[in-house]
Parts: structure tokens; sequence; C-alpha cells
């Protein structure tokens, strides 16, 4: 698995230096978490990775967490004395998570860059809405449709000019309106769901590749095509300089990354006033 693989590079230095990605969108998390002022007891950190999100938690507002997690190797990188609070590892497929936790079991289930790799968007909501709790949280963060949008011009227009056609190389992603109507599918209330970028510097289109095969995400961002000349890459690499290339001879990435908060329903939260029925009455 590619996750493996890179968190076995170098005794997990490969991949801890490219860490930079996820803990940022980590702390963006954070700060949504810490809106909502209550103190969990269980949740979920959905494909933890080596726990970014979990290591910024206090046992002010966790009790616990169970992190699950694909990548044996990703999932043990750092040791128990990284969290604060306490944390049970299980290493298993994300998406048999009723098969970790029973139904209604859980306070709040989180997913920091982890839900690009399921194969079964939807069928994954419905089972975190599932293992939630009433007026239970999610909480999550993927990559969205124009993530690397530089790298896939650069990618698509020399692959037209070197192979005469194109063939995908950056996997299809999402956008805000297909969350919302999936969370909502999925059975999740006061849905809230909202876009962020994180642009990157880098000094060439090479670097940026290695970092995300560093990152394991290669497969997930990029595509899974198995090869991609060399004689394409290279005129990529110029493509992307030509038309996004900054002035000091870098170039710019952005990650495009959607946020998402649902809630399972209670009949203690709040429901939408139905305008039609309060004008109707008001008459």
């Amino acid at each position: 698995m590619q996750k493996d693989r890179a968190a076995l590079k170098n005794d997990g230095e490969s991949s801890r230096t490219v860490d930079y990605i996820r803990n940022e969108v980590a702390d963006r998390m954070l700060e949504r978490f810490e809106d909502i002022k209550r103190k969990f007891g269980t949740i979920v950190d959905l494909g933890s990775g080596p726990g970014h999100f979990t290591r910024l938690l206090g046992p002010e507002s966790v009790r616990k967490v169970i992190m699950v997690e694909s990548s044996e190797q990703l999932l043990n990188r750092d040791p128990d004395s990284t969290f604060e609070v306490s944390v049970e590892r299980v290493n298993r497929d994300e998406e048999h998570l009723l098969q970790i936790v029973e139904p209604n079991s859980l306070d709040g289930v989180v997913s920091c860059l982890s839900l690009q790799w399921i194969n079964d968007l939807p069928g994954m909501l419905v089972q975190i809405n599932r293992a939630l709790k009433p007026d239970a949280m999610f909480l999550g963060a993927m990559f969205g449709g124009e993530t690397l949008f530089e790298l896939r011009t650069a990618l698509q227009l020399a692959q037209v000019d070197r192979e005469g056609g194109i063939s995908p190389h950056v996997s299809p992603m999402t956008d805000t309106r297909d969350i919302s109507n999936l969370l909502g599918r999925a059975g999740f209330h006061l849905l809230t769901v909202d876009l962020d970028e994180i642009q990157v510097q880098y000094p060439s289109m090479w670097e940026l590749m290695d970092d995300l095969k560093d990152m394991g995400e290669s497969n997930a961002v990029i595509g899974r095509r198995p090869f991609i000349h060399r004689d394409t890459l290279a005129a990529a690499s110029a493509v992307y300089k030509e038309l996004h290339g900054n002035e000091d001879g870098t170039i710019p990435a952005t990650f495009q990354v959607i946020f998402m908060i649902g809630w399972k329903p209670d009949p203690s939260q709040a429901k939408k006033i139905d305008k039609k029925s309060t004008l109707k009455n008001a008459i």
C-alpha cells in the first residue's frame, strides 16, 4: 500500500517532513471543533494517519479517541507520548467502521484528509451517521475539486503535445454542493460546508510530485495511471512554470479543502422554520 511505503521510507522521517499540509488542515479543523462548546466522551478519528488532528486535542475537550487507520505503519508511526488524550489505535479499513464500533455509540467522528481514499463515500457517510449517538457531530475535511489545478492543467497540455491525447492524471474530486447533498442523503442535519485554500510554493513540479509521493497521496490526488512518459513529465514541468510560475522561479500548488460539519438528528435540536406555514399563519 502506498501509505505504508511512505511511512516506512527513511524510518518515517520522509513522511514527517511532508506533514505540513495535514498539520495545517488539522489546525483549521481544530478551530471549527473548538467552536462547539461541549465535552466529548469517545470520538473516532477516521483515517487518522499518525494522528495529525488527535494530537491537537486536550483532555478538557475529549475523553478518548479511537484512531482508525488502514495503514499499520502510518498508524503506529508516532509514540503515545505525542497525545494528551487517551488513544486506542485500530488498524482496520475505515470503510468497515460499523465492524469496529457499535451503532449509536460515538459522541463524534472526525476525519482529516482521508475521505478522498474512500471508495464508497455515500456509504461511508451513512456508516458514520449510524455510528453516532443522537445529537452527535461529524467533522471532516477532504480535498476539493480544484486541488492542484495547476498540475492538472500542465499534465493535460503536455500529454496532448507529446502523446496526442488526454488521460486523467488527477483523480476526480468533489465540490461543496456534492458534499452537502451527500451529507443530507446520509441523514445529517444542521449542515455547515465551506471551502478553504492552502497554497504552497515549490522549487519546481518535481519537488511537488516527490512530496505527494512521500505524503502517500500521489494515487489519491494524482491518479492511478502506472506510468507517465518521462518526456511528458518534462514537458509538463515546463508548461507549469510557463503558465503558473512565480517571478522568483518557484511554482505555486493550490490545495483546495472542503470542511464539513453535520449532526445526527435529535428532538432537542433546533428545527428549521417552515416559512410557508409561518406566512400562512401570519396572514
